[in-house]
């Protein structure tokens, strides 16, 4: 399993408004976005912007971040290594699939694989 990006998780109340000064600072344009489980979802440079009310927001807010991998069933061979637990997934996702796990000390990811 390698590790392609990196996501810092930002939780917001609207894409339309967050996304202007992101894209002054990144220098990029949004990708990506979709509705997802009653939030919007858009990647920008290192960022993944994740919108919605708070009630929507708050089954997500436990995902510090994301990490898109290019082989998913290699995190199982992580967990066996390292110990943690799967909290949800496997789920097929707008963008391919994806597991959700915490790690030992607490943290918690959402690992991705993109589909073409």
């Amino acid at each position: 399993m390698k590790v392609l990006a990196t996501l810092a998780r930002l939780y917001v109340d609207d894409l339309d408004r967050a996304l202007p000064a992101l894209r002054d600072l990144t220098g990029q344009e949004s990708r990506g976005r979709f509705a997802y489980g009653g939030v919007e979802v858009a990647r920008i440079g290192g960022f993944l912007l994740v919108a919605g009310t708070d009630e929507a927001l708050a089954r997500f807010r436990n995902v510090q971040s994301t990490v898109v991998v290019d082989d998913l069933d290699g995190v199982q061979a992580l967990l066996d290594a390292h110990g943690g637990e799967v909290l949800a997934g496997l789920n097929q996702v707008p963008t391919g699939r994806n597991l959700v796990v915490r790690h030992p000390g607490g943290v918690v990811f959402e690992y991705v694989e993109h589909t073409a």
